[in-house]
């Protein structure tokens, strides 16, 4: 059956879609990581250079709160985005699921395609 045949297509294209956005989201939240990581060393060593660690003092350097305020935009982002990998998650393992039910029909229509074909040969 033609229409199965794009059926599982189709569910396999979908299964590989939320495959490759969960790949991005991984990237994404990654390198979110580092960059903040990156940012508190920074935050550190001006404040080490400065000698003031009190964000409240007069002072304190304006590249580390600049880079604080950066660090915790980037936290915030990369929250949202393991809050998606997470839906997509979901959604992956439902089109997987979907995709496992479309080949087990197309595995059985093509068992009884087979077996039709076998009992037109013998003449049944």
């Amino acid at each position: 059956m033609k229409s199965r045949e794009n059926l599982v297509r189709l569910k396999q294209f979908r299964v590989n879609e939320g495959r490759r956005r969960m790949a991005q989201l991984d990237a994404m939240i990654a390198d979110f990581d580092r960059m903040a990581t990156e940012l508190e060393a920074q935050i550190a060593a001006e404040e080490s250079k400065a000698g003031i660690t009190d964000q409240n003092h007069f002072a304190y350097p304006t590249f580390a709160k600049a880079a604080r305020l950066r660090r915790d935009n980037l936290r915030t982002s990369q929250a949202e985005l393991i809050h998606q990998r997470e839906q997509e998650k979901a959604e992956l393992a439902e089109a997987e699921a979907e995709l496992a039910k479309a080949e087990a029909l197309e595995t059985r229509d093509a068992r009884q395609r087979c077996g039709g074909e076998a009992r037109a040969m013998t003449g049944s």
